[in-house]
């Protein structure tokens, strides 16, 4: 059974539905209507990933700053963030080169660590390149549809020889609808790139603060320690 019948009736009586206009949808328009559905709900997939993380990483880094701020030391079970950070200082500490001096010493164990720090923020940045290409890509995507349609609105005048609204009308309709759905698509993915990015910059600035506060405490204890033993 041919599926462009039902929406045909209801053309008839004056009804259309979104699912009408993808039926009446060129073989083309519905393939770009569907791979612009597709980048819809994959966006929105990365929204709802990068909630849920992104509200994890930011308490952890938070509670990680927060301790060092306040002199009471990190406890390395708080986080798996504070966790593979304190990891990565300790192992550079027990390096001790008798040639090293303490501002190299410092530099060594704030590199390692903010190398850790930045490992556990690389989640956040999964699903950016596919935000960015779903905005930048989906109008242009959408405005291809728009274009075919009303090609064919044009083919219909051509093939009836009549231009009344009722030849043109379909076509222009699912050109629209095109349309819309590339908006739909871009703008949501727009909003979230900018989001999420720009917290993902201010994450890894929170991360470098707390990693310069963690190597000073820890290279000036060690330090003193080894002043106590001589």
């Amino acid at each position: 059974m041919d599926a462009t019948i039902p929406a045909a009736a209801h053309a008839a009586a004056g009804h259309l539905s979104f699912v009408d206009f993808f039926w009446m949808a060129d073989p083309v328009v519905k393939a770009v209507m569907v791979v612009l559905l597709v980048g819809s709900v994959g966006v929105w997939a990365v929204v709802v990933e990068k909630m849920a993380r992104g509200r994890r990483l930011r308490r952890a880094v938070a509670a990680f700053g927060a301790a060092l701020g306040d002199g009471r030391g990190v406890d390395p079970g708080q986080s798996p963030f504070a966790r593979n950070v304190l990891v990565a200082a300790a192992r550079e500490l027990a390096f001790d080169p008798a040639d090293e001096s303490l501002g190299e010493r410092r530099m060594r164990v704030e590199r390692a660590a903010r190398r850790a720090g930045f490992d556990q923020l690389k989640p956040l940045e999964l699903g950016l390149p596919f935000l960015a290409t779903v905005s930048s890509a989906g109008p242009f995507i959408g405005l291809f549809g728009t274009v075919w349609g009303i090609m064919n609105s044009f083919s219909a005048i051509a093939a009836s020889q009549d231009t009344s609204l009722a030849v043109v009308a379909p076509g222009i309709a699912e050109a629209l609808f095109a349309t819309a759905l590339g908006l739909i698509a871009a703008v949501p993915a727009v909003i979230a790139y900018n989001r999420y990015a720009t917290s993902l910059r201010r994450l890894q600035g929170e991360v470098s603060a707390a990693v310069e506060r963690l190597g000073g405490e820890l290279v000036h204890r060690r330090a003193a320690a080894h002043r106590m033993a001589a």
